[in-house]
């Protein structure tokens, strides 16, 4: 998926993160709004996680997402 129609599914996508992260909070989740370097920024912040391992999880995120939503 890349940056564009990760953004544009933001709306959709927002309740699978806070799902997927349920420390991310309402706040997080707008400032975010969509931008992926900012949700690998919120992980790296509230998990501890570092900046390779933060993208690791979002593109398996994505991947997962991606194989459930229909083709538009």
């Amino acid at each position: 998926m890349n940056r564009d129609t990760f953004e544009g599914n933001w709306m959709q996508l927002k309740g699978k993160v806070k799902e997927e992260w349920g420390k991310l909070t309402d706040d997080d989740l707008d400032v975010i709004a969509g931008k992926r370097d900012q949700l690998a920024g919120r992980l790296q912040e509230r998990y501890g996680m570092a900046k390779d391992a933060a993208e690791k999880h979002i593109e398996a995120f994505e991947k997962r997402w991606a194989s459930t939503t229909p083709a538009r």
